[in-house]
């Protein structure tokens, strides 16, 4: 049977829950990120609700959908740590650097994968790049900055838009910028996360997937870095 895009997503999201099942105890908190992959794990996540003391949500759809599905959202404030932080990607090379942010929530999924021991990367197999940058790179940017940004995106030589009709959870503009091949995705992470008015862009590079759970037509790949 040929799998469609949804079977690999709901695959990955079920290896994924059975991935962190040592860490569902009594009193551990899971970290949960933001996208459509993301809510197949979420909705497999709230049927073991029971097992776990609750979860950080990366956005605030990620919360509404936890707390519909019974899940206590705690706040990261109130967290010290996590075992574990599972959420999807837009791409990931071989070194496990992905390009997140499609979803746009990039800020608060790097805040919550940084307090998270482990970051699981749920994905299909067509999100496995050699080169980052075929996914137009999101940066969340503060409005007044935008111009700014987009004309250094473009001195990389990239194409540069603001992502219309959209606003982040933290009240800022996400500038897209495509045309880009990134071989170095952890210097330019560091380079444009310097940039004034930025508030983060989507490379994961410099903390990036310590385990990548790759869905394919052949099963699911446990995959580490």
């Amino acid at each position: 049977m040929t799998l469609d895009a949804q079977a690999l997503k709901q695959a990955a999201a079920q290896a994924a829950i059975d991935y962190i099942e040592p860490w569902l105890t009594p009193d551990a908190v899971i970290g949960v990120g933001t996208g459509s992959t993301a809510d197949l794990f979420i909705d497999l996540l709230c049927a073991k609700r029971d097992r776990f003391k609750a979860a950080v949500a990366s956005s605030e759809r990620t919360a509404k959908r936890l707390r519909d599905g019974g899940v206590a959202v705690l706040e990261l404030d109130d967290v010290a740590s996590m075992p574990v932080y599972v959420d999807g990607a837009d791409e990931i090379n071989a070194q496990g650097e992905m390009i997140k942010g499609g979803g746009g929530a990039l800020t608060r999924e790097k805040i919550v994968a940084s307090v998270s021991e482990r970051f699981v990367c749920i994905v299909d197999a067509s999100k496995q790049v050699d080169v980052l940058g075929r996914f137009p790179l999101p940066i969340e940017v503060i409005p007044m900055a935008q111009a700014a940004i987009i004309r250094r995106c473009e001195a990389l030589g990239g194409q540069a838009s603001v992502r219309q009709g959209f606003v982040t959870d933290n009240g800022n503009v996400i500038v897209d910028v495509s045309g880009l091949s990134i071989r170095n995705a952890a210097e330019l992470e560091a380079r444009i996360n310097h940039w004034p008015g930025v508030v983060t862009n989507g490379l994961f590079a410099l903390e990036k997937a310590d385990v990548a759970l790759v869905a394919s037509r052949g099963g699911v790949t446990k995959v580490e870095y």
